[in-house]
């Protein structure tokens, strides 16, 4: 068996290298070749991880948070392994682990943070044992490629309700992740945000979730903070939002980051990310939380936090002459919307590129984009003096803002990926804002970082 794992990671490796030698990330390959190989090289080499594997998986937020996890550990002296290109199947996964072993077959490793797809939950999950699962949240998402939200919430459930030892670390406000500490019965813990000057008394974005888990009634809110994450509460039955242990009670946006107030128990903290969105906020107290339930002391999270720099298309920046650029990944509604958000809440004026394309990874179906709030832009559409838009389907997404009421001499199309970057790189604007859906991700950010210096604009 020894032999066939060696052989395996001998395999895994080579391709590895062999794939970047040929332009590519390598971050599935070297997995899918090991696991031909021997269909046992993860299961060896994860039952070799000393203090245990965390599993964080859900809609939005998984590259964000695993990241944030894994440099919480770090910083606090831990040997860790992670997929941390985001490459969150199988294959992905079992490569993370062979590109830190040595040939003979053995690891050097505290703890593995393992992004995991939700279609590949149960195959990952019958393979490996996490301490902690770290649920997000739940959003429709490439329906053509996956399933309906009840499906796969149930394939996830079953997958992990077998594993009597995990922990589950889960967001209070939405109702299809808390309900996983009733349908599962395992120990849970909670985060959340408290009412915020953002949040609404109705939410006039898609909802994935308008009835209770348990019983089927119409749940009620108090407020909203975006899709189905706010205060709920059911009529007909006991179910509510669960009290978070860990809740951000006070958040303020500043140039560049975002500050929080966040209590856990009796005790009060300052959390300050260099990165913005309310999103990412949750993002943080996921990590925080997971950080705080293994025994990493507070300040040294907060310390962590702190430095957080985003990966690729999570709000990551840029900077192109002293004019800040962000580049953000889009492929749900929900997120595009929480971008849009974002885009709305920067200062001054701003040019938009958009970038859609429809390849196997990022669905076929591109109809989402008709569930996207782009008519708040047109409200006022002032501070946008150009929408670019671009990709495979980039006509399709420019008749997408005719419709949501952007003046048709703002738009316009440029199939030429490069072109239309140095278009809103060159732009009068005091800033841009970069949408990519996944296939062309890597292409706009390699464009990006060879026309720009990436870093702070201030």
């Amino acid at each position: 068996m020894k032999l066939r794992l060696s052989t395996a990671i001998a395999a895994g490796k080579a391709a590895y290298w062999l794939s970047r030698f040929r332009g590519y990330q390598g971050s599935s390959l070297p997995g899918k070749v090991a696991r031909r190989l021997y269909s046992g090289t993860l299961r060896d080499l994860a039952k070799q991880v000393r203090k245990g594997i965390i599993v964080i998986s859900g809609t939005n937020g998984k590259t964000t948070t695993s990241n944030m996890v894994t440099e919480v550990l770090m910083d606090a002296g831990y040997r860790v392994i992670a997929n941390r290109e985001g490459a969150n199947m199988i294959a992905g996964v079992t490569a993370s682990f062979l590109l830190n072993a040595a040939l003979r077959g053995s690891i050097n490793c505290d703890y593995a943070i393992l992004e995991v797809d939700e279609a590949s939950m149960p195959l990952v999950m019958a393979e490996v044992t996490p301490v902690v699962i770290v649920l997000t949240n739940f959003f429709r998402d490439q329906l053509d490629r996956y399933w309906e939200l009840d499906k796969i919430i149930a394939v996830i459930r079953d997958a992990i309700k077998k594993s009597k030892e995990s922990s589950l670390i889960l967001n209070a406000d939405d109702p299809l992740v808390a309900q996983f500490r009733i349908s599962t019965g395992l120990r849970s813990l909670f985060f959340g945000l408290s009412r915020q000057e953002l949040s609404t008394s109705a939410s006039s974005q898609t909802r994935e979730s308008k009835f209770c888990p348990v019983c089927g009634t119409l749940l009620t809110y108090d407020y909203f903070h975006y899709g189905q994450l706010g205060n709920y509460r059911c009529p007909g039955c006991s179910f509510k939002r669960p009290r978070p242990q860990l809740e951000s009670v006070e958040l303020t946006y500043v140039p560049g980051g975002t500050n929080c107030r966040i209590t856990y128990g009796q005790q009060a903290f300052d959390l300050a990310i260099p990165t913005q969105g309310v999103y990412n906020v949750y993002n943080a107290l996921a990590a925080f939380l997971t950080g705080l339930h293994l025994g990493i002391n507070p300040q040294s999270i907060l310390s962590s936090l702190g430095r957080h720099q985003s990966v690729a298309g999570r709000m990551e920046l840029f900077n192109y002459q002293g004019k800040p650029v962000y580049l953000c990944l889009v492929k749900n509604p929900t997120g595009f919307n929480q971008g849009i958000t974002t885009l709305c809440a920067a200062a001054k004026t701003k040019d938009v590129l958009i970038v859609i394309n429809d390849n196997e990874a990022d669905g076929r179906d591109i109809s989402w984009l008709w569930d996207v709030d782009f008519e708040t832009l047109s409200a006022d559409h002032r501070p946008y003096p150009c929408f670019i838009c671009s990709g495979q389907r980039g006509e399709e997404m420019a008749l997408r803002l005719k419709y949501a009421g952007i003046p048709i001499d703002k738009i316009s199309v440029n199939q030429d990926i490069k072109a239309a970057i140095n278009t809103a790189l060159a732009g009068h604007a005091d800033s841009a804002f970069l949408f990519s859906s996944y296939t062309a991700l890597w292409q706009v950010h390699k464009l990006l970082k060879q026309l720009t210096a990436k870093g702070d604009p201030r």
